[in-house]
């Protein structure tokens, strides 16, 4: 058939991470409650990195970068599926799903290079301490920040140029809570088998040049470590052990969904779920709850922006989980 003749589809439904009607209202209220901790529990930390000069370092400072790209990452699709959980019918318009794609990959892309600039940071901290501050200079980590996000805008321009001009004229569902290339490819009227090579192999490309950069630089670290026993070695460990945790959240997902070929949409929109918005939310608990130099700067923010008996309901939960 002359694909000139096909009509063009001008929304798509997603169905969503549940058919049943009786949980609709269940998730509406948990996904509510974990994108509300992911945007106070980020901002948070912005806040308190700006807001204490103790705290204007190289790792803070792409620390703080971090947390707002995770607010990124968690906003260009929960607000919606959130949304959706009170409809019966859900659908997204063609652009809007363009624009879902465009910003999952910009994001995802920025916070694959934002992990391997802390861990650079984390190697120049601890294998040259001498020259840290020389190397680490504010320039640089300026400079750090703006490629991330220069490569990420890189990557989800040759995404989207894979698949803006597939033909969308017969079926129109797709089987997650927003759009991603993987799937929406497989509704195209030609056959998008060349094409979805394609999206994979980029996708599968910087997930794994960015994870092999960090198992490489974490393994020098983690020997360098090994062979030093002294007590800031000690608080070494201890930062290692939060970033290479976020690290494993962050990247064990994306490279499975990526590189992996499941048969089983549901088992990747359990992944989706896990790196859009359950790292988010845990990046902030990671960093918080592990690191004293943070805990302190947020007793002084609160302190100094708060009344005496005023608690914030997010340093209201810090503070319960720091005593467990």
């Amino acid at each position: 058939m002359n694909e000139g003749n096909l009509s063009r589809v001008n929304e798509f439904v997603l169905l969503g991470l549940s058919s049943s009607q009786e949980l609709q209202p269940f998730l509406f209220v948990i996904f509510s409650l974990l994108y509300t901790g992911i945007l106070l529990g980020n901002i948070l930390i912005i806040l308190t990195v700006t807001s204490d000069s103790c705290l204007h370092t190289p790792m803070y400072f792409l620390l703080a970068n971090l947390s707002f790209t995770d607010m990124c990452v968690a906003s260009f699709a929960t607000p919606k599926m959130i949304a959706d959980f009170l409809v019966e019918h859900k659908t997204i318009s063609f652009e809007a799903c363009l624009a879902q794609i465009f910003f999952i990959h910009l994001f995802g892309g920025v916070e694959m290079m934002l992990l391997v600039s802390m861990a650079y940071d984390r190697y120049v901290a601890i294998c040259k301490p001498l020259h840290y501050m020389t190397i680490m200079s504010r320039c640089v980590c300026i400079i750090l920040v703006l490629m991330s996000w220069c490569v990420g805008f890189i990557h989800t321009t040759i995404q989207m140029s894979f698949a803006i001009n597939l033909p969308f004229c017969g079926p129109n569902q797709v089987d997650s809570f927003f759009c991603d290339l993987p799937l929406v490819t497989k509704l195209a009227c030609r056959d998008a088998y060349f094409v979805s090579l394609l999206v994979l192999t980029n996708s599968g490309f910087i997930s794994m040049i960015s994870f092999f950069l960090l198992v490489i630089s974490y393994t020098v670290i983690l020997i360098t470590v090994r062979k030093r026993s002294s007590a800031s070695m000690a608080k070494a460990r201890s930062t290692l052990t939060a970033h290479i945790t976020v690290v494993t959240l962050f990247f064990g997902p994306c490279i499975f969904t990526y590189i992996w070929p499941f048969n089983s949409y549901s088992v990747d929109k359990v992944l989706a779920v896990f790196y859009t918005i359950f790292t988010p939310i845990l990046n902030p608990a990671i960093y918080t709850l592990r690191n004293k130099e943070v805990k302190a700067a947020m007793s002084k923010l609160k302190s100094q922006y708060l009344k005496p008996g005023q608690v914030s309901t997010v340093i209201k939960i810090i503070l319960f989980l720091e005593r467990k």
